[in-house]
């Protein structure tokens, strides 16, 4: 077994940095995702937050206020500006404006996700 700092298995975090990215670019929900590749959702979520908690302490970040700022929209506007929208729980919208960066997304989706629970 590979290990590097205390506790720390590369191998087993090498898989899960490869599943995640596989995960995002299949297209699939997380949920569908999982089921496909016969993985516990829970455990990729987790997987998902500390890979992401490891990049952000190697890059000095501290808080995901660091990281990007967003606008949850929830009455009636431009919707032809936005590129996607989602509705999330209660109807509440997130538009998500053409030509976001794709590290900006990442970290919007990442703090949706993490609101789902176990």
């Amino acid at each position: 077994m590979t290990r590097k700092g205390p506790g720390r298995d590369v191998r087993k975090e090498r898989r899960w940095r490869r599943l995640i990215g596989e995960a995002a670019r299949s297209g699939l929900s997380v949920r569908e995702f999982c089921q496909r590749k016969g993985l516990e959702e829970c455990q990729f979520y987790s997987w998902r937050r500390e890979i992401k908690r490891r990049r952000d302490h190697r890059q000095g970040r501290n808080s995901r206020a660091d990281l990007a700022s967003f606008a949850l929209v929830s009455a009636d506007g431009d919707e032809e500006a936005a590129g996607i929208e989602l509705v999330l729980e209660g109807g509440r919208k997130l538009r998500i404006r053409r030509g976001v960066d794709a590290e900006t997304l990442r970290t919007v989706m990442g703090a949706l996700a993490e609101q789902a629970t176990c």
